[in-house]
């Protein structure tokens, strides 16, 4: 097996966890979320948090590092309007992610402190909640673009 190959399985194994585990984290949620069951929302935001640093943070570092690596094999210039686009759709996703990570935590801790004094969530979890969605918003599209320009290759006059 050569360089090329590791490297390729690599980015392409560690953008399928990222794109995964972000949709479906997302996806698990949003519906416990919507299901008003204090223990399912605790539970899930407390599994959430957990994916996020076994998953999707080992895969958000691995993935500009193997696009790199892969650029450089292949010969291909950073100067690309694909390449650029990739670079800035990323960088779009993880400004959205960061945040997302800090209002996760917030929302674990507010459900487990909820279920464990047997309180409703209050209107700052779900203020929480809003912002965590429409963060998401921006931060799929960005990453479905990003799936495109890594498959097709446009040519982009940037």
């Amino acid at each position: 097996m050569t360089e090329f190959f590791i490297v390729k399985w690599a980015h392409i194994l560690s953008a399928t966890l990222l794109f995964g585990t972000g949709l479906g984290s997302a996806f698990y949620k949003w519906s416990a979320d919507r299901s008003g069951n204090l223990a399912a929302i605790s539970h899930t935001n407390r599994i959430v948090v957990i994916a996020d640093w076994l998953f999707t943070t080992p895969t958000i570092i691995l993935q500009p590092v193997t696009g790199l690596w892969l650029l450089h094999l292949l010969g291909i210039p950073l100067s690309q309007g694909w390449v650029i686009s990739t670079f800035i759709l990323y960088a779009v996703a993880g400004a959205c992610w960061l945040p997302v990570v800090w209002l996760q935590i917030k929302m674990r801790d507010l459900s487990m402190t909820a279920t464990k004094s047997q309180q409703p969530l209050g209107p700052g979890y779900q203020r929480h909640a809003k912002r965590w969605f429409w963060l998401g918003v921006p931060a799929f599209s960005a990453m479905i673009a990003v799936y495109f320009l890594m498959v097709f290759k446009p040519t982009i006059g940037i």
